[in-house]
C-alpha cells in the first residue's frame, strides 16, 4: 500500500510539474480567444480528472516517449491506413491480424473513422454522433482499449480520426437543438433567415460544389438556417463558444486515455468560422491547435497530433507551429502524392522535383506523412502556374489525367473511375488502387506477363521513390499485396453513387497468402516492399532529419533524390517511363553499392530499365575487391 501511494504521489508530482510549465500560456490563450475565468477553471479541473483516470501503462508509455521526443521519427516508422471492416470484420479480427502486420513491418496504424455514426448518413464515418461510442458493428469501447494495449505490446502505434469540425446531425447535442434548446443550439450556426448566411456565401467557399452546393441547410423542425459546410447531415459546431472546446477537448482526452497514440484532426483549417472571411485557415484555428497541444503535453504528452491541411507543403507550414509553440507534430504531403500520379502520366519529372524541393528546404523538425494512396480520392490540385513553363493548361490537363488514369489515352494500362465530376465544367476527381492504377489489374485481366512485368516494376519503383522521401511512408492496406479495385460496390445501393467505394474493397486474404511466393504478382510486390523495408531500416541514411535533397539527372523522366545522414550517403534514381532510361548524374566521390545487388559502381551515367529504380550507398573508399561496375538493379523479387 506505501508503495501505491507513492507512486501517487510521484505520478501527482509529474503532472503539476507540467502544469506549472504550461499553465500560464494556456491561460493567456485562452482568455484571449474567450475572457471566460470560469470556463477555464473546469477545463483545468478536468484535465487532471483525465490524468488520473489515465491508466499506468500509458503514463508509463508517455514517460517512455518524453525521454526520447523524437521516438517517432526514426527510420524504422512505416504505417499503414486501413478500415477495420474491410480490413478484419471488426476490432478483434484486426487484433488476431497484428502478426500479420509486424510481419509486414508496420508499427503505426491509421484506423478509419470507427466512432458511432448513422448508416448512410455518414460520409464514411466522419459524422460522429457519439465520440465515446465505437459503431455498433465494429466492437466496443473496451474493444478499443484491449486492442490498443494489444498494438503496444508489440509497438504498433495506433492512429485515430478525431473530427472536429462538425457532428451529425444524429449527435446528442444536434437532436437538443432541433427541440429549440437554446442551449444547444448555441452550440453550432443557427439563423432564423437567410441574411447572414447570405454573407457568409459570399466568401465562404463551397466544399462540394456539385454534390452538397451552399454551406447551409435548412432545419425545419426549429425553423432556422443551419450551417453545413460538407454535407447537410454534419452541423458545424461553433467554437467561439467555450462550451464547445471544452466538451470537444474531454472528447479527445477521453479518446486519448482509450489507448490513441496520434490524434488526426479531420478538416483542421476549417473549424473557425467567421463573417466576411473565407472561414478557411484564420489564426483562431492556430490558437485552438496550440491549446491542443499544451492539453496533451499535460496529460498525455506521449501523444501525436497529426494535421489534415490539404494544401501545397509550404502553405501548410503554419500548422506545425514554431519551434517555441508547436502546434501539430506531423501533415499530410498531399500536394506530391497528386503530383507523384501526374508525374506517371507525362513522364515528367520537372513539377514532382520542384515540390520536393520545396520539402526538402524546410526545417527538419517538419514531419510530412508520405502516401501514394489513401482512402480517398485524387484531387488534381496541382501548381499550374509551374506547369504553364511547359505549355500545360489546367483544364485540358485535368481531362488528360483523368482520361490517362482510365486507361484511354497515353499509352496507359490504367484503370480507375472518376469521382465527383462536374458534367457542367468537366472537372473530376480520381478513385483507384494504386495496383490498378500501375496496370496490375488490366495485366491480370488479359492474362498479359509482360505487362504485368512493367506493372509490377511502376508499382515498386513508386514505393521505393516513396520510402526515399522526407517523412513516414504510409501503406493503403492491400497495397503490400498490389490489390486491385473492387466493383462490387456498384451493387450496393448505399454505396453505388460514391466511386471511392473502388479502392476500398475488403482486404483479400486468400491473395495475402501468396506473399511469400514469388511466381505471383502478390508475392513480389510483398517480397520486394519487405526488402525496401528492410533497407530502410537498417540505413541511418533515412532517417526523418536527414539531410535530403534532388539531383540533376538530365532526363525529364528520371528523377534522382539523395539522402545524408552522419557519414552515410544514399542516392535513388527513379525512372517514371517505360522506356530505358540513363541519369547523367556524376557524382565524382568515389564507388557506391547497389543496395539491392551488392555490386560496386561509380554513381555516374547510371542505367535505369523502365519504370525501374536504384538505390546506390557510397561504398568505404578503402574497400574495392570486386572492381564491379555492372548497372543490375534489383533481384528477383524486385523486378
Amino acid at each position: 500500500m506505501a508503495a501505491v501511494k507513492k507512486s501517487n504521489k510521484l505520478s501527482e508530482e509529474l503532472y503539476l510539474k507540467r502544469l506549472e510549465k504550461h499553465h500560464d500560456e494556456l491561460s493567456w490563450l485562452y482568455m484571449e480567444l474567450y475572457d471566460n475565468s470560469a470556463m477555464f477553471a473546469e477545463l483545468i479541473e478536468q484535465m487532471h480528472a483525465f490524468y488520473r483516470e489515465r491508466n499506468q501503462s500509458l503514463k508509463n508509455l508517455d514517460g517512455k516517449r518524453l525521454e526520447n521526443p523524437s521516438w517517432y521519427k526514426s527510420n524504422d516508422m512505416l504505417g499503414m491506413m486501413l478500415y477495420i471492416d474491410n480490413f478484419a470484420g471488426d476490432m478483434k479480427g484486426v487484433k488476431s491480424k497484428l502478426d500479420y502486420l509486424q510481419e509486414s513491418n508496420i508499427n503505426y496504424i491509421h484506423l478509419m473513422p470507427f466512432l458511432d455514426s448513422p448508416e448512410g448518413r455518414s460520409d464514411g464515418g466522419y459524422a460522429v454522433a457519439d465520440f465515446r461510442k465505437v459503431r455498433e458493428d465494429l466492437g466496443t469501447i473496451n474493444d478499443l482499449k484491449s486492442l490498443t494495449a494489444a498494438c503496444h505490446k508489440k509497438n504498433i502505434s495506433v492512429c485515430m480520426d478525431f473530427v472536429m469540425n462538425h457532428t451529425s446531425e444524429d449527435h446528442e447535442w444536434a437532436m437538443k437543438a432541433k427541440q429549440g434548446d437554446g442551449e444547444y443550439m448555441s452550440r453550432y450556426f443557427f439563423y432564423d433567415n437567410y441574411d447572414i448566411p447570405a454573407e457568409y456565401e459570399k466568401t465562404t467557399p463551397q466544399v462540394f460544389p456539385t454534390t452538397a452546393p451552399g454551406n447551409f441547410t435548412w432545419c425545419p423542425e426549429v425553423n432556422h438556417f443551419v450551417m453545413t459546410t460538407f454535407y447537410p447531415y454534419q452541423w458545424d459546431l461553433n467554437y467561439a463558444n467555450p462550451r464547445v472546446f471544452n466538451e470537444m477537448m474531454y472528447n479527445f482526452l477521453y479518446l486519448a486515455n482509450c489507448g490513441i497514440d496520434i490524434i488526426r484532426i479531420d478538416a483542421v483549417p476549417y473549424i473557425w468560422k467567421q463573417l466576411g472571411t473565407p472561414s478557411r485557415n484564420l489564426p483562431q484555428v492556430h490558437t485552438i491547435v496550440r491549446m491542443m497541444r499544451v492539453i496533451s503535453e499535460i496529460v498525455c504528452p506521449g501523444i501525436l497530433l497529426l494535421g489534415e491541411v490539404v494544401m501545397e507543403p509550404e502553405k501548410v507550414v503554419p500548422y506545425f507551429g514554431t519551434v517555441d509553440k508547436p502546434e501539430c507534430h506531423m501533415l499530410y504531403n498531399v500536394t506530391t502524392m497528386a503530383t507523384t500520379w501526374h508525374t506517371i502520366a507525362t513522364r515528367n519529372v520537372r513539377l514532382l522535383r520542384e515540390q520536393l524541393d520545396v520539402v526538402n528546404s524546410l526545417p527538419k523538425d517538419y514531419l510530412f506523412l508520405n502516401y501514394l494512396r489513401c482512402h480517398d480520392d485524387i484531387g488534381w490540385g496541382l501548381d499550374y502556374s509551374s506547369l504553364e513553363k511547359d505549355g500545360i493548361r489546367e483544364v485540358p490537363h485535368k481531362k488528360y489525367l483523368n482520361d490517362y488514369f482510365r486507361g484511354w489515352t497515353g499509352g496507359s494500362n490504367s484503370r480507375g473511375e472518376l469521382y465527383n465530376e462536374d458534367l457542367r465544367t468537366g472537372d473530376a476527381r480520381f478513385c483507384g488502387t494504386t495496383a490498378s492504377l500501375c496496370g496490375i489489374e488490366r495485366a491480370g485481366f488479359e492474362h498479359d506477363e509482360e505487362m504485368m512485368d512493367s506493372a509490377i516494376r511502376l508499382d515498386v519503383m513508386l514505393h521505393a521513390y516513396m520510402f526515399m522521401q522526407s517523412g513516414i511512408p504510409v501503406l493503403y492496406s492491400g497495397d503490400e499485396i498490389g490489390q486491385v479495385n473492387d466493383y462490387s460496390y456498384k451493387l450496393d445501393p448505399k454505396k453505388a453513387e460514391d466511386s471511392r467505394y473502388l479502392h476500398r474493397g475488403k482486404m483479400n486474404w486468400e491473395n495475402a497468402k501468396k506473399r511469400n511466393d514469388l511466381n505471383t504478382p502478390e508475392g513480389r510486390i510483398y517480397q520486394a516492399l519487405k526488402k525496401l523495408e528492410d533497407i530502410r531500416k537498417e540505413e541511418k541514411a533515412f532517417m526523418a532529419d536527414a539531410d535530403t535533397w534532388t539531383l540533376d539527372t538530365w532526363e525529364k523522366e528520371v528523377l534522382a533524390i539523395g539522402r545524408y545522414y552522419d557519414g552515410d550517403k544514399i542516392i535513388g534514381i527513379f525512372n517514371f517511363s517505360e522506356y530505358d532510361k540513363t541519369a547523367w548524374i556524376n557524382e565524382d566521390d568515389g564507388l557506391y553499392e547497389d543496395m539491392i545487388t551488392g555490386a560496386k559502381r561509380e554513381a555516374k551515367g547510371v542505367d535505369i530499365p523502365a519504370y525501374g529504380f536504384i538505390y546506390l550507398k557510397k561504398a568505404d573508399d578503402s574497400v574495392d575487391e570486386t572492381g564491379d561496375t555492372a548497372d543490375e538493379t534489383g533481384d528477383t523479387a524486385l523486378q
